[in-house]
Parts: structure tokens; C-alpha cells; sequence
């Protein structure tokens, strides 16, 4: 369990500022004057209903959305404007009947050796070396279709962190791991930010473990409704007009 929440200081570290970033499509507003301060080392997690526009900032923090606005990435006092972005998609669905394996997985986004070739031993050792990041040296010849949602977002989360990112941007994470998963996987992000100095941002619907892992929560909805440390956000009055409900629950 996480007992150290970053101060909020950047030093000399690397941190992500988001100035008045918006999107739109036609002529729908998906976002608005959303200002967001990520420090190195932090876990920020966003956090709205449906609709609100959590995957769309995603997207554009990625490059993949246009966007008006400043996302500007500084480190060591320098601004870089393509830091290393590890990224984790929102649940990708695999056929349990797909005869792919996670060492075919790994092979086909690292290698130019076509899968069905095997793995070489060097490039074996290579996907070893990413799954014990996440502890998940035992998941290598498993099917992708026929991992569990905690397996499966370990085997992803593994492919995000080759190589080492800046920052690990994670979509719903949690979404399709049961309760004593989404205890195991917050320990191994909060692990994983601690030893690598890296920044996560990630949404979720779960509520209930922000208190003990994050550092930052930011509740989005169109435009930011209310940014703090988990606590503040959970018992805001912002909060319970969104979700009609008080420090994560009803």
C-alpha cells in the first residue's frame, strides 16, 4: 500500500503542464480550458461520468487528437517536446479461440521476425526481462485470448514500459479486473512509478483505492469541475453532483 504521496514539487525533475487545453468536433465542444500540472513521480488519476471527455484528453496528450491549447513536457529545467509516453488502451478485446501466445504478442510489437517464427533466445529474453517488471515471467507462452483481466493488463502494461517512458498513460485499467485485482495492480503501478521515477495518468471508474494511490485526482466533465488530492475531490460538492454520491460511495 502507498504511504508516500508526492509532494507536488517538481525540482529538477520531468512533469507534464496541460495550459487551457480544448476540443472540439464540429461544433461540439468535447473539452474546455482544462489546465492540468503532472510532477514527475505522481499518479494522477481523471476521474467524470461517461461522456465527459477522460479518453479524448488522453488522445490528445498522445498526439492523437487535435487540440487548441499548450501540452508541453520539461525536464531537468528543459523543455522536450517528444518525451517517451508509455501508453495502455482501454480493454482490447482477444478471441479465447486465438491460438496467439504472449511471447507472439510481444514478438509482433518489438521485432521485425514474423511470429510464427518463434522467438530467437536473445528476443526471449528480452520479453522475460519486460514481464518480470510486472512480475509476469509465468504469463509468456499463455494464449492472450484465455489471460485474465489482471494477466492481461500486466502482459500490456509490460509492453508499455519497453522502453522505460516518462510518463504511462493507462485507460480504465481497471476496468475488467476483479476487486482483489485492482488491489494487486494498483500496488504494482505504485511499485513501478516509485522505482522508475515515472508519472502516471490514468482514468477510472473506481473510486475506492484513489485515497490510498494517487497522488493528484482531477474530476472532468467537459472542463475540469474540481482538482486536489483525492480526499478534497471525493467529498467536494462538485463530486456529488456528478456521481450523487459522497467520498466514493453512495
Amino acid at each position: 500500500m502507498n504511504l508516500h504521496h508526492h509532494d507536488g514539487s517538481c525540482g529538477h525533475s520531468c512533469c507534464l503542464r496541460v495550459e487551457n487545453l480544448s476540443v472540439t468536433l464540429g461544433a461540439d465542444t468535447i473539452l474546455s480550458h482544462i489546465n492540468l500540472h503532472v510532477h514527475c513521480g505522481q499518479m494522477v488519476a481523471l476521474i467524470g461520468p461517461n461522456g465527459a471527455g477522460k479518453s479524448t484528453f488522453l488522445k490528445a496528450v498522445l498526439g492523437q487528437r487535435e487540440y487548441s491549447g499548450v501540452i508541453a513536457f520539461s525536464e531537468a529545467g528543459q523543455r522536450s517536446k517528444k518525451p517517451r509516453i508509455g501508453y495502455v488502451p482501454q480493454s482490447p478485446a482477444f478471441d479465447p479461440s486465438d491460438p496467439v501466445s504472449v511471447s507472439d504478442l510481444f514478438a509482433c510489437c518489438m521485432s521485425k521476425r514474423p511470429a510464427f517464427l518463434g522467438l530467437g533466445s536473445a528476443m526471449r529474453r528480452t520479453v522475460l526481462d519486460c514481464l518480470e517488471r510486472v512480475h509476469g515471467q509465468d504469463l509468456i507462452d499463455k494464449r492472450v485470448g484465455t489471460l485474465s483481466g489482471g494477466e492481461l493488463q500486466r502482459v500490456l502494461l509490460a509492453l508499455a514500459l519497453e522502453p522505460l517512458p516518462n510518463i504511462l498513460i493507462l485507460d480504465e485499467p481497471l476496468s475488467g479486473v476483479d476487486v482483489e485485482g485492482m488491489e494487486t495492480l494498483m500496488d504494482m503501478l505504485d511499485e513501478i512509478r516509485r522505482e522508475y521515477d515515472l508519472s502516471i495518468l490514468m482514468t477510472t471508474h473506481d473510486f475506492s483505492l484513489l485515497p490510498r494511490y494517487a497522488d493528484q485526482v482531477v474530476l472532468i466533465d467537459r472542463t475540469v469541475r474540481r482538482q486536489g488530492k483525492p480526499a478534497e475531490v471525493l467529498d467536494s460538492p462538485e463530486f456529488h453532483q456528478v456521481f450523487h454520491m459522497r467520498g466514493g460511495s453512495v
